[in-house]
């Protein structure tokens, strides 16, 4: 069955071909690199050589929590589903890799074909701060400035701060009378994925109106497949071994040995993050112990 993986990435280009080169013939790869990273032209000639290589972007420029995330996530589903052999998509990030051989990746969508792999829970939530629905209501500028730096973060939450003072507040897209939020990464069918499309033919200010929302792919797909029949099939699990802790200078946590047999006893697809140089270690003793992961289990 053939699959396709989306991978969203913008450092570590040595890591993303080791994605690439994990899997065989039966997973395509459609790529997008962030406009401002610099990889050098032979990383990226190696990739774009590469026969699994189906799609390789560098269309946008992306600031963490910015709407052009999403805008890269959409350009590469929406490159993946013209390929009608394509049954399944996964969407991972260049910092992921995989914790089950190919095998059993394919073993695993055969045993669970139409069903939907996907974090997701009602907004508002307690998971988020103010119910995540400031994410919505206000406008969050991490398109125009860099949260991941003092000042940039600065101007993000005074420009926010105004807006609380002032009592500022957007309307809410009215396609839907709930919304749904949830993590980034998911698998799902060619079928629900065409689904989204659909809709968002139909509804081209659905997209736009997710501009300024903070990640704003963390509630456009939730909310879109959890207001449609696919709802049904939605298992709550996005099959991605994740720390949500402070440790390795990141939060979720950079993976280092000692994630070592979580990885092995977990049954996700993927883990992330894989960050140099403290996670090398965990890097070669799981690229080598993977493959011998059966479908059996």
């Amino acid at each position: 069955m053939q699959q396709a993986i989306l991978i969203t990435a913008y450092k570590n280009i040595a890591h993303l071909r080791e994605i690439i080169d994990f899997f065989d013939d039966d997973f395509l790869f459609y790529i997008h690199i962030d406009k401002k990273s610099k990889p050098g032209k032979a990383d990226i000639l190696l990739l774009s050589e590469n026969k699994k290589v189906i799609f390789l972007s560098r269309k946008f420029s992306i600031n963490w929590g910015g709407f052009n995330h999403l805008q890269s996530i959409l350009l590469l589903a929406s490159e993946a589903v013209k390929d009608k052999k394509t049954k399944y998509f996964h969407l991972i990030s260049g910092h992921d890799f995989p914790i089950k051989g190919g095998e059993y990746i394919k073993f695993f969508i055969s045993r669970n074909y139409g069903k939907q792999f996907m974090e997701h829970f009602e907004l508002p939530t307690e998971n988020w701060p103010h119910g995540g629905m400031d994410r919505m209501h206000k406008y969050n500028l991490y398109d125009f400035f860099n949260a991941k730096s003092r000042l940039g973060k600065q101007m993000i939450y005074a420009f926010l701060d105004v807006q609380w003072q002032f009592k500022i507040s957007r309307k809410l897209p009215g396609h839907f009378s709930r919304l749904y939020g949830g993590s980034t990464w998911w698998t799902l069918s060619a079928d629900c994925l065409n689904h989204v499309f659909s809709f968002l033919n139909q509804n081209p200010d659905f997209t736009d109106r997710f501009k300024y929302t903070f990640c704003s792919e963390e509630i456009f797909f939730q909310t879109i497949i959890l207001n449609s029949p696919y709802r049904e099939n939605v298992v709550n699990n996005n099959l991605r071994h994740i720390v949500w802790q402070e440790r390795n200078g990141n939060y979720p946590a950079n993976l280092d040995e000692s994630d070592y047999e979580d990885l092995l006893a977990s049954d996700c697809l993927f883990a992330r993050k894989f960050e140099y140089p403290v996670s090398q270690k965990l890097f070669l003793k799981i690229r080598e112990k993977v493959a011998d992961i059966r479908c059996n289990q």
